[in-house]
């Protein structure tokens, strides 16, 4: 078996980095976590939460999966953003997106890699319901357009959910987010699609976004 031993050298080094920054840094996290944001991202090893929008530990809440996917079945997802809302009372819910998604591409060719197809047919799912614009797109845009498009469908999912109708039935502030992460130059990108509320005449409704 491959040694990690590496692995708890950087930790140490790391834990030390921090009580040098600041002394109180770790008897500050054990006290407790107040964090305004839950983040629903990939699992991309290449898209850390905390590290890409400059946030120490214990200001961000997260969740990771395949492709940023918000199931109305998966218990794991809807139980972290029960817990985020009702326990936490985050005020921002983001799903963010990457440029060059793998999970995107592969729902989008339409090839087989296992157990994981089953997953990404709900990405595939998006890319049907949007097929007429996707298919005005040269080749090389059609994958980024297809991740921008899997964010705001996601998002739309967490606006239906019956946990944030409750939030907002109960006059609770929320708002949803759609957010795009490049790994080509370490920027975010707002989609321009936010939600504070589940009436569609509200002009913070979401709407497809595109970056240009």
């Amino acid at each position: 078996m491959a040694d990690i031993s590496d692995l708890f050298d950087r930790n140490r080094a790391w834990a030390a980095s921090m009580v040098a920054r600041d002394p109180d840094f770790f008897s500050t996290l054990v006290a407790g976590q107040t964090p305004e944001y839950l983040w629903i991202g990939c699992s991309d090893s290449r898209v850390p939460a905390n590290e890409i929008v400059g946030l120490p530990p214990g200001e961000v809440f997260v969740h990771r999966n395949v492709a940023n996917v918000v199931v109305h079945t998966d218990l794991n997802c809807l139980s972290v953003l029960q817990y985020a809302v009702d326990i936490l009372r985050v005020k921002h819910v983001i799903v963010c997106g990457h440029y060059g998604c793998g999970g995107v591409q592969a729902s989008l060719e339409g090839a087989r890699h296992g157990l994981v197809d089953n997953w990404l047919r709900h990405v595939m799912d998006v890319g049907e319901k949007h097929a007429a614009e996707l298919s005005t797109l040269p080749e090389d845009r059609r994958l980024d357009r297809l991740c921008e498009l899997n964010v705001v469908e996601q998002a739309m999912n967490i606006c239906q959910t019956t946990i944030v109708e409750d939030v907002w039935a109960r006059g609770q502030e929320l708002a949803v987010h759609g957010v795009i992460y490049g790994v080509h130059d370490g920027l975010l990108r707002d989609l321009s699609v936010t939600a504070t509320s589940l009436d569609a005449s509200d002009p913070k409704w979401l709407q497809p976004g595109s970056t240009g």
